[in-house]
C-alpha cells in the first residue's frame, strides 16, 4: 500500500510541473499557479510517506 501512495503522490508532483511548465509556456498564469498546487500537494505526501516510513523502523 505505501509503495502504492509513493507512486500515486510522484505522479502528481509530476504533472503539476508539467502543468506548470504548459502554463509558464503559454502565459497562462491559472494553469501555471495550478500547477504549483498540485507540484506542492506531491511534495507534501511524500513528505509525509517518508515520516511513516521513519517511524516504522
Amino acid at each position: 500500500m505505501a509503495t502504492e501512495d509513493k507512486a500515486a503522490n510522484k505522479v502528481t508532483e509530476i504533472k503539476g510541473k508539467a502543468k506548470k511548465k504548459t502554463g509558464q509556456a503559454i502565459g497562462n498564469e491559472q494553469m501555471e499557479a495550478e500547477g504549483r498546487t498540485d507540484q506542492a500537494k506531491g511534495n507534501l505526501k511524500q513528505a509525509g510517506e517518508k515520516v511513516k516510513d521513519a517511524f516504522k523502523k
